[in-house]
């Protein structure tokens, strides 16, 4: 096992030759893993040894990708001509050097496994979207790749205006005005995010910014018909941690929400032939508001930090419980002490400080507070008010905002650390403990 587990020291600079020589180190690495006992079976020793060969190899994918992720890159977009989103990339690069990102059908196969129980060979795609993101240009044609519209999104579109309502399933749009209206849809789960719910909502966030027949974005949660909030709005109740602990949540999950979903909520979308800069390039964006009922825990409150008005109804409140799940809440690191200040973020994000929208801190965040009953009418004249004066001043002002505070340069820059960090920590040990302490999780349903 010690020659498995030396791994090459340096890439040579030769593209080919240092291709074959990791990819047969990889290949050795995959077997010797494969002839020890399945991870909830391994003793001490086979543990031990399990974990230094998958470190062994990460590490020699560190030293490939340092020196080979601009080539790697260019091969797999035709020299940038191409966009390919991330979640195609990884497996590209799977086809194209063997054994430095799992395949599908090896990502597939630990899919059907409890978190707990899988060897984590995810953590290797994000390895790689850590250093595509951490090159200037590679990264910054991957976000732009990930801003486009989704392929998917002109046929939604269509039927959108056809009838004037669009049901997606986890996601719904719906006119309100001047407005299209996203209505987050996961009852089950109170409106929570997961695997099944992301195609949904990202389309219909490129539904909302492109219909020409609204000006604004309003972003809310569907009516939740049964259970506790029985016949209330749930805004977002963050990640699905049933599915977190069973293994239903990959890794490229948070890859291509915040550089998708949210990005776009942020940013809006690219177009093809220019970059999504606010000073070179362009974007087609629109003004979003977020009505927020009951809370917005984890993922919730992180979209809060990428729309342009909050109105929160009283009593509703937000949370950062990261540390209770033992990830990194995406881009709130990055976000929200712009919003609260330095302190305040560290005690939200490291101590699951609560923040009641209705207080000197959570109007930091939301701008206006109302009585449950008022939040429809609130919403209507926020529409109104927004809208007034037209919308070329607003977008204007909305992109020289956003420059001044998260150039797109800081966001791939934060992107590429949280590549690699969430990566780490999705497979953390202290994740499944964290899940059973704090949630209970090996009680519930998945």
């Amino acid at each position: 096992m010690n020659s498995v587990v030396s791994a090459p020291v340096a890439a040579t600079g030769d593209f080919a030759a240092d291709q074959a020589r990791f990819s047969t180190y990889w290949r050795g690495v995959a077997e010797t893993l494969a002839r020890l006992p399945a991870k909830p079976q391994r003793d001490a020793a086979s543990h031990q040894a399990a974990e230094a060969l998958k470190q062994a190899a990460r590490q020699a994918r560190f030293v490939f990708l340092r020196r080979h992720v601009v080539t790697l890159y260019d091969k797999l977009t035709d020299s940038r001509r191409k966009f390919v989103r991330v979640d195609r990339l990884v497996y590209d690069a799977a086809q194209l050097v063997p054994g430095l990102v799992p395949t599908r059908a090896e990502v597939a196969a630990e899919t059907e496994l409890r978190q707990a129980d899988k060897d984590g060979c995810e953590i290797d795609q994000g390895i790689l979207c850590n250093q595509v993101l951490a090159d200037p240009a590679c990264g910054a044609h991957l976000c732009h790749a990930m801003l486009l519209p989704r392929e998917e999104s002109a046929e939604a579109l269509a039927k959108f205006r056809r009838d004037g309502r669009l049901d997606l399933g986890y996601a719904k749009v719906e006119r309100r005005g001047k407005a299209a209206e996203l209505l987050l849809a996961n009852p089950r789960f109170l409106n929570a995010e997961d695997n099944s719910t992301q195609p949904a909502t990202e389309i219909a966030a490129d539904v909302c910014i492109l219909d020409p027949d609204s000006e604004v974005a309003v972003l809310r949660g569907d009516i939740v018909p049964a259970g506790k909030y029985a016949g209330r709005r749930v805004y977002n109740a963050g990640i699905n941690l049933t599915h977190l602990y069973y293994g239903k949540i990959p890794f490229l999950w948070f890859m291509v929400r915040d550089l998708g979903f949210v990005n776009k909520v942020l940013r809006g979308l690219a177009k093809p032939d220019l970059p999504p800069d606010e000073v070179a390039g362009d974007s087609i964006e629109k003004l979003w508001i977020s009505a927020v009922e009951t809370f917005a825990i984890g993922g919730g409150c992180q979209i809060l930090l990428a729309t342009d008005f909050n109105i929160a109804q009283r009593g509703a409140y937000m949370t950062l419980p990261a540390r209770k799940e033992g990830i990194i809440p995406a881009m709130a690191n990055l976000r929200l002490a712009r919003f609260v200040g330095d302190r305040i973020a560290r005690q939200a994000i490291m101590y699951e400080r609560r923040i009641d929208c209705d207080s000197e801190i959570g109007r930091m965040i939301c701008d206006e507070i109302v009585e449950p009953d008022a939040m429809d009418a609130t919403v209507a004249r926020v529409i109104d008010r927004l809208t007034g004066s037209g919308m070329v001043g607003a977008i204007g002002n909305r992109r020289a905002l956003r420059l001044s505070a998260e150039p797109l340069d800081m966001f791939r820059r934060y992107a590429a650390l949280y590549a690699r960090e969430q990566a780490l920590c999705h497979f953390s040990p202290a994740l499944i403990a964290n899940l059973e302490q704090f949630w209970n999780a090996q009680s519930r349903r998945a």
